[in-house]
């Protein structure tokens, strides 16, 4: 083994450990993401498609979500294959339903059972894979899919994170936008993942529009959500509705949390 594959090996080793990651595949050269809750939505009518994501894992954004003009969303977590985001997506361009893409994902994947995926198309139909031999520090996982969306989430506070996200995105007024960031938002007030709260992102795409509509990262915080939901107060684009705690100031959505840390 030369000695630049060695410190490779070495960093990814420290890295799992420091995320409390289960073992990885053998031979398996990517991190294991765990602790990771999300969502993938569409709005068939108006052609946008996203997805959002929270994690103990940095920079979550970047490499969990997958979105595509056109075609739909896919999260890949708690095992993550970074590989299959964009080849997800093709498989879904090109025709195939959501149900046939994750067939051909883990027909031959030997760690399948310790994925969790979540899929959907522009038409709104979705898949949902959970990592049913998680290891006991992986659960509490669940998913709850509704009309043109999918909750989905491991090493949670318990199902009201799941619940929670979906009654929000189901009750929410505003913009896909809007209840994307609104499921996050209530899944991280409800507990979220247990072990803490480092990154979150979202990530939506419009037909016609050609990459990311919009896109919001925290990569590494205390608070990510809640620091996420701050900047998206923030923002102004048009991706953004109408939903009115999104609307300036700023007010902290888990208010028995706290403040966020001074300088947020």
């Amino acid at each position: 083994m030369c000695l630049h594959s060695a410190r490779v090996l070495l960093l990814l080793g420290l890295l799992s450990r420091w995320l409390g990651a289960a073992d990885l595949p053998t031979g398996s050269a990517e991190v294991a993401i765990t602790a990771t809750f999300s969502i993938v939505a569409v709005d068939p009518q108006t052609g946008v498609c996203g997805a959002a994501v929270a994690s103990k894992y940095p920079a979550v954004g970047k490499v969990v979500p997958y979105v595509r003009a056109g075609v739909g969303a896919f999260c890949t977590q708690h095992h993550h294959v970074p590989r299959w985001g964009e080849q997800a997506l093709d498989m879904l361009a090109s025709g195939k339903r959501p149900e046939a893409v994750f067939l051909e994902l883990l027909r031959q994947d030997p760690a399948a059972e310790m994925r969790q995926l979540a899929i959907i198309d522009l038409q709104g139909r979705a898949a949902v894979h959970n990592p049913t031999q998680a290891p006991a520090r992986s659960r509490y996982w669940g998913a709850i899919t509704g009309r043109y969306y999918c909750c989905q989430g491991n090493t949670l506070a318990g199902r009201q994170v799941i619940s929670e996200m979906a009654r929000a995105y189901e009750t929410t007024e505003g913009s896909l936008t809007d209840r994307l960031m609104a499921a996050l938002v209530a899944g991280d007030c409800a507990g979220g993942d247990h072990r803490g709260r480092l990154a979150a992102g979202i990530r939506v795409a419009k037909k016609g529009i050609t990459g990311d509509w919009f896109s919001l990262d925290v990569d590494k915080s205390d608070d990510a959500v809640v620091e996420l939901f701050k900047r998206y107060v923030q923002s102004k684009h048009p991706a953004k509705g109408k939903w009115a705690a999104a609307q300036p100031p700023f007010r902290h959505p888990c208010p028995q949390r706290g403040a966020l840390p001074p300088g947020k």
